[in-house]
């Protein structure tokens, strides 16, 4: 059964994310001409300005949930009718604008880790504190992570394309599903060793003293500056949103580790071992969270919904040639997406012509942000199964 535009635009309108496959019938549509219009469907009708969100706002508790769901209908509706041309320029000049940066984040977390990396040994061996032992692992591997992420983002760039035709974007993801893999083997040594302590009573207590202190408040500190400098920029490269969850769980794991360092020295001492279990525990199911969202990604996970809308609007109004929309999609192959399109057109459209617009059709969509291959598939005829199905 056939969905009709004004369904698909109603979908665009509420937020939601379309149906899959997506069939559209545009006999109905609006205006003679789609390409040639920038709003075919009189979107910006529904746009409102900032004094009506104001005055929503001031009306009562459901009156600022309303004003906050239609500024975010504001936002999608300028995004549906920005040219794509225009997404790709913007996308291009943050780029720009954050290469410098990207690569003073890295390096400086690179050079910062190493220096860090020395201070919490020499803590975690001259106070013996397993709460230090922890943070102390983290550190070492902090660098690894740097080392390795910077390794992988040279190599994706550099592999042969006829030898790896999809190119090395999964590569980074890759990385980074070993590296938390190694993460969670590790921190399970300073489980057990921590269990050793309780069960032994204290054998090995920690004797803490100010040198130690003083390192790993230094560590806290530089690791803080680091975190607020990548705040910014974790959006611009996976490689810096990558850094910046390190130094957001090192904030916790040398703060929470220097409290029960301090603690098991001069209060008692089992707090110490309990302190290193926890920071272990914690470390385990953070990046266990972190390797699972990468596997997501190389599982091939749906697109965002406000993509997904953004792809329907674009296809449906590139030509008026196109006369239904059977199947969209878009999901991750590494960070970014694969989209595939099924347009229809009439079954007179001549071979040459069918090829020529698909073919433009799928240009534009590679050139959107994030998307690294885009696949357009054209039919006659919207009453078949959906293509590409091996299960119903």
């Amino acid at each position: 059964m056939a969905t009709s535009t004004t369904a698909v635009v109603d979908t665009l309108k509420a937020g939601n994310a379309p149906p899959s496959p997506v069939e559209v019938d545009m006999e109905n549509r609006p205006g003679s001409s789609i390409s040639g219009s920038p709003d075919p469907y009189l979107f910006k009708a529904g746009l409102k300005s900032d004094d009506e969100l104001q005055e929503l706002k001031k009306r009562s508790r459901a009156g600022r949930k309303v004003a906050n769901y239609q500024r975010g209908q504001n936002e999608l509706i300028n995004s549906l009718l920005k040219p794509m041309e225009q997404h790709t320029s913007e996308a291009k000049e943050a780029e720009e604008a954050t290469r410098l940066p990207v690569r003073i984040a890295v390096w400086a977390s690179l050079i910062a880790n190493a220096i860090l990396c020395i201070l919490q040994i020499y803590a975690a061996i001259s106070s013996l504190s397993i709460s230090l032992i922890a943070t102390g692992v983290d550190s070492i591997f902090d660098i690894g992570s740097n080392v390795l992420l910077y390794w992988l983002h040279k190599k994706a760039a550099k592999l042969d394309h006829n030898k790896w035709p999809v190119g090395g974007n999964r590569l980074e993801t890759i990385g980074n599903i070993v590296y938390g893999s190694l993460m969670g083997s590790v921190n399970l040594v300073v489980i057990v060793e921590a269990i050793r302590r309780l069960v032994s009573h204290g054998d090995g207590a920690n004797k803490l003293q100010i040198p130690a202190l003083v390192a790993v408040a230094s560590a806290l500190g530089i690791k803080g500056l680091l975190f607020l400098y990548c705040l910014s920029l974790r959006k611009a490269s996976s490689q810096v949103h990558v850094l910046w969850e390190d130094h957001r769980n090192d904030i916790f794991i040398n703060g929470f580790g220097l409290l029960m360092a301090a603690l098991g020295s001069h209060i008692a001492w089992w707090l110490d071992p309990v302190g290193g279990l926890i920071i272990a525990l914690g470390v385990i199911i953070s990046w266990s969270r972190t390797v699972y969202r990468q596997f997501e990604l190389l599982a091939g996970k749906s697109a965002p919904h406000e993509f997904l809308q953004l792809v329907i609007y674009k296809a449906i109004t590139f030509s008026n040639e196109i006369e239904a929309l059977d199947t969209v999609r878009a999901y991750h192959s590494g960070p970014e997406y694969f989209v595939e399109v099924d347009v229809v057109m009439s079954g007179d459209t001549p071979l040459w012509r069918a090829h020529d617009l698909s073919q433009q059709l799928q240009d534009k969509l590679e050139e959107l942000p994030g998307v690294e291959r885009a696949f357009v598939h054209v039919d006659h005829e919207t009453t078949h199964r959906p293509e590409h199905r091996k299960y119903e």
